[in-house]
This record gives C-alpha cells, structure tokens and sequence, in this order.
C-alpha cells in the first residue's frame, strides 16, 4: 500500500490512520495538540483540519511542524513548505468596534461534544448586517473556520485572550 506523502494539506485525521505512532510526535510539538487524544474530537476535527492548519493551531512553524514528521516516518525534508493561509489578522482592524457585536457563539461546547462549529458560525456571519460583527470563543485558533472564512472573503480578527481561549470577530 501506498505511503502517506506528509504535506501541509495533509489532514491529521489521515495523517494518524497512515502513522498511528505521529500521534504522540504532534502531542510532544505543542500541547494543544493533546485534544487528540479526545476520540471525539478525533472524528471531526482532526479530518478537516491541516497539518498548515494544526501548525497555526499549536504555534508553530508549518516547515518545522512537516520536517519533524516526516522525519519520524523516513520521508525526505524541505526546506521551505507553503503555507496555506499565514495571513491571519491579530492586529486589532479599523473597522472593529465593541458595539457593534451583536452575537457571541461560544463553540468550546460544540467542539467537546464532537459537533463541526464551521457552518453554524458561517450561517451566522452571512445574516450579519454590514457594520455587524460576530464573536466566536474558541479553546485554540480555529484554523479551518478562519480559513473557510477568508475564502468568503468575510474580514476577520483574531485575538488570544489566554492559553486555551482565542475570540474571533467576524464581519461580511
């Protein structure tokens, strides 16, 4: 059987059925990672979500992220991988102002029931009126979420409030 090519886009939940044993790798690289020991979280997050995604998640370096399984598993190494999306906002934007939240979606409960947030949140900011912006708490930087974002062109700002609590804003 074919091998696995581990890439950014590889997602983890193929990554972990291909190399059972990177589980533990992912886990020692950055400690948001120990969700995966969730099976719950396993079977929704971990098959949309990218190693490019996860990097961004765990705060790292996706190069670095890719190297350090590849070399675990006996792939060869590159030097400069591709990021999928390394523009997420963290700057606080203009057009952001506290008023005009006018909806919080809390998905830590979602997430630790097993339940995919994405289109939830998504439905949410498509009935936001323009100079409304949406909140989303989140235990880690839903990468996937933002990505499905920005390919809305939906504008974005993310703000890390603590080790395992990120707001995200969302506005059309």
């Amino acid at each position: 059987m074919e091998k696995l090519i581990i890439t950014p886009k590889t997602k983890i939940f193929d990554l972990l059925e291909a190399y059972p044993q990177l589980e533990d790798v992912l886990i020692a690289a950055a400690p948001p990672f120990k969700k995966l020991r969730n099976p719950v979280l396993r079977k929704t997050v971990a098959k949309i979500t990218s190693l490019s995604q996860a990097a961004t998640i765990g705060g790292l370096k996706v190069e670095e992220l890719i190297n350090k399984l590849r070399n675990e598993v006996g792939q060869k190494t590159s030097d400069s991988i591709e990021v999928e999306h390394g523009n997420y906002i963290t700057e606080k934007p203009n057009w952001f102002n506290e008023s005009e939240v006018v909806e919080t979606i809390d998905i830590r409960d979602m997430l630790n029931a097993g339940e995919q947030p994405v289109h939830e949140v998504l439905s949410a900011v498509k009935k936001l009126d323009n100079s409304k912006i949406l909140k989303v708490i989140a235990p880690f930087i839903p990468a996937p979420l933002i990505d499905k974002s920005l390919s809305l062109d939906y504008k974005h700002w993310l703000d890390k409030k603590g080790e395992e609590e990120y707001w995200v804003f969302f506005k059309v």
